[in-house]
């Protein structure tokens, strides 16, 4: 039986497909950097209220904890980068259907922490613990 992506999985793949064909245009645009910080605003803005809020938490936390990082979508969510590569992003829970919305990293995260590390973290608030818990996360995996 062959495996077939779900209707989500397949609009992620095509947002990232016309990420791509943006990026491409942009490399010659001086307004880069701030386009594609619109483009992760505007996926922000986008998102259900309960996503929203961790998301706007999230970017905010890393503008004040890592602001060498840049900014831009991945797959469809705001995403953080360094030399290009991701090493955090906001998944939306509305995105699959899942009941929280997840904070992820990517192996460019300086997270190791011997043979086993978590990697993405379900993030259901956004209080001061959670905000603190977040810079701290970014804070390590930036470092």
């Amino acid at each position: 039986m062959a495996a077939t992506f779900t209707k989500e999985e397949r609009a992620a793949m095509q947002q990232a497909a016309a990420e791509r064909r943006r990026a491409a245009k942009r490399e010659k645009d001086a307004d880069k950097v701030a386009q594609e910080l619109q483009d992760a605003l505007d996926a922000i803005a986008a998102m259900a209220p309960e996503d929203r809020a961790v998301a706007e938490l999230v970017h905010r936390v890393v503008a004040a904890t890592a602001p060498q990082l840049g900014v831009r979508t991945w797959y469809g969510f705001p995403a953080y980068t360094r030399d290009g590569k991701v090493v955090a992003f906001v998944q939306p829970a509305a995105k699959f259907g899942t009941r929280y919305c997840t904070l992820g990293f990517q192996d460019s995260a300086a997270l190791d922490d011997g043979d086993m590390w978590a990697t993405s973290f379900a993030i259901v608030g956004t209080g001061a613990d959670v905000e603190a818990r977040v810079a701290a996360l970014i804070a390590r995996a930036t470092s």
